[in-house]
């Protein structure tokens, strides 16, 4: 059992190749190629943005669109300067701001950006702000829902099928990005990443938010507000992230060198 489970890791990253995550340097297993991510994706988030009621909140619809396209473009920036101006092609940035009262945000692979309004009582600047785009960009950076996917195929289909069902658009793909985009509920698109995509996506966020000239020591404030809760409950955003204590002391740790390397305050 052993060495069958060896050759199936081996098998599957012969498949895969040797992807790692940019900034953070981690291998990842990628079984799904990105044109059927992003097909699929923005097949879900259509379905989505079409019934959704967009905010009537002008002022802050502008500010979610203006700070996520500094967001954008810093990222864009940083994968220029770092040998991944190929990657930049995948993205086609919008960002939206969205009549619902969940604590909650997320980025579709593509650069497809969502905001509820329940989310807006915490942040109360730009900067704050940035913290969550930053977090929800580097998820789409990362490809962290290919991932996803992928872990959904491999366990759908298991090693023998592998093969068909990375055939074009299998029906084994079609039902993982079901899963992994949430099947269009009511209440969200994209379910919770792990908690390892979550860390990884607050350090990433840092780093973006840096680049575009946001203070990142907002960060601390921010997650301080998540984990009050004015309702008491935990928000939805944070249901699957690492404990508030873990979570906060990471991001202290961080910011000196995501400070030093990548701040500079426009």
């Amino acid at each position: 059992m052993k060495r069958v489970s060896g050759l199936l890791v081996a098998l599957v990253w012969l498949l895969a190749g040797c992807s790692t995550v940019p900034l953070t340097g981690r291998r990842q297993v990628l079984l799904v190629s990105e044109q059927d991510v992003l097909s699929s994706s923005l097949t879900q988030y259509n379905n989505y943005i079409n019934t959704a009621k967009k905010s009537t909140n002008q002022q802050a619809t502008d500010m979610v669109v203006r700070v996520g396209k500094r967001i954008a473009a810093a990222t864009e920036e940083y994968l220029r300067e770092n040998g991944e101006a190929a990657e930049i092609k995948n993205f086609s940035w919008e960002f939206n701001l969205i009549q619902d009262n969940q604590v909650n945000a997320f980025c579709m692979p593509g650069g497809k950006i969502v905001v509820y309004e329940g989310l807006l009582p915490y942040v109360s600047s730009d900067d704050e702000l940035a913290v969550v785009l930053g977090h929800e960009v580097a998820h789409a950076v990362a490809k962290h829902s290919n991932e996803r996917m992928s872990q959904q195929v491999l366990s759908q289909v298991g090693a023998t099928a592998l093969g068909v069902a990375l055939h074009g658009h299998s029906t084994a793909v079609q039902q993982a990005a079901g899963t992994v985009y949430g099947l269009g509920s009511e209440y969200g698109v994209a379910l919770p990443f792990s908690r390892k995509h979550e860390s990884e996506a607050d350090y990433m966020g840092l780093v973006f938010m840096a680049i575009a000239g946001y203070n990142p020591d907002a960060a601390v404030t921010f997650w301080q507000k998540m984990a009050s809760g004015k309702s008491g409950s935990t928000p939805a955003f944070m249901s699957t992230h690492p404990s508030d204590a873990r979570r906060i002391a990471e991001i202290e740790k961080f910011l000196p060198e995501v400070k030093k390397k990548y701040y500079h305050p426009r």
